[in-house]
């Protein structure tokens, strides 16, 4: 009966774990996946023009909702609002070449919209993207 309880605890416990990591975030966070070699890199900021590759998921399933790979670059201009808050946010200071993992909570992506069938209202959101141009200029122009 002792052992019984013990392993009941101890795998409550990792189920406990296991849902823990995977606690709905509520700040933006960005991981930088791949950084662009030179130290003196242009840096994106507010009103430049970006072209970036990007893969979207949903946080708590993995679903893909959307790519550009295969249909080509997304082109916008940072700061302005022509995307979501936390793409405006997690985008700043990123280099050309440059790869970020960002996982964006709901109030920075769509809040209690939901945006066709493949994003529920209140999702919190993950985005692989690679940074292919700043104002028109790719890395090996800069």
């Amino acid at each position: 009966m002792r052992f019984s309880l013990i392993a009941i605890i101890s795998t409550l416990a990792i189920a406990s774990q296991v849902a823990a990591e995977k606690t709905t975030p509520t700040k933006l966070q960005i991981g930088v996946k791949a950084r662009n070699p030179d130290p003196n890199c242009v840096k994106s900021k507010d009103g430049d023009s970006l072209s970036m590759d990007y893969t979207g998921t949903l946080f708590t399933t993995g679903a893909q909702f959307d790519s550009s790979i295969g249909r080509g670059p997304f082109d916008f201009v940072l700061g302005q609002g022509q995307v979501i808050k936390g793409w405006d946010l997690g985008l700043r200071g990123m280099c050309v070449g440059e790869k970020r993992k960002l996982v964006i909570p709901s109030d920075l992506a769509y809040g209690d919209r939901s945006m066709g069938a493949s994003i529920p209202a209140n999702s919190a959101l993950v985005f692989e993207v690679t940074m292919l141009a700043i104002n028109g200029q790719r890395h090996d122009e800069l």
